[in-house]
């Protein structure tokens, strides 16, 4: 190899980085996209804030780490996406008559932001998919889990009636 060709090597790899570097900032603004519609479209529409708040709080930290561009960005805000990629499948195959696993009435606004939280919950896994993350198999599993688990956990906390109604 010689040195015209390392230097060749070192400009292809000034090339790749910068495209590399956006990905998390694409899971951030998926995460503030789902952030956004949830709390503002959903919970102002319907005077119930306060559980919208509850239920986005794991979404914050894949903003954050999105942000500072972390390699764990993408493994935290990946359960956080299926998430509500698949409940709002549910909610469409309840409103086009052929599932009853979620009921519920829902206004053209609510229908609306579950358009808007289903594109940012694709586009984020998409986006997942181009992140190139140097963490080691248990860190990943163990930040999938902790997630996953803080999502379903405030999901379930924002149905209380003491967080439900307010």
């Amino acid at each position: 190899m010689n040195t015209q060709d390392l230097v060749q090597d070192a400009g292809m790899r000034q090339n790749v980085q910068p495209a590399q570097e956006w990905q998390p900032l694409v899971v951030a603004g998926c995460s503030l996209a789902i952030i956004a519609a949830l709390v503002l479209g959903v919970g102002l529409g319907s005077h119930l804030v306060l559980r919208h708040v509850v239920q986005t709080l794991p979404s914050w930290i894949a903003v954050t780490l999105g942000l500072k561009r972390s390699r764990a960005a993408g493994w935290a805000a990946l359960p956080v996406f299926l998430f509500w990629l698949v409940l709002m499948t549910f909610i469409w195959l309840y409103l086009l008559g052929v599932s009853n696993l979620l009921s519920g009435h829902f206004t053209p606004l609510e229908i609306a932001m579950t358009v808007v939280v289903g594109i940012a919950s694709a586009v984020g896994i998409a986006a997942f998919f181009r992140l190139k993350s140097y963490l080691s198999g248990w860190a990943v599993a163990r930040i999938f889990i902790v997630l996953a688990m803080v999502q379903i956990v405030c999901f379930r906390l924002s149905l209380l009636p003491a967080i439900a109604h307010r």
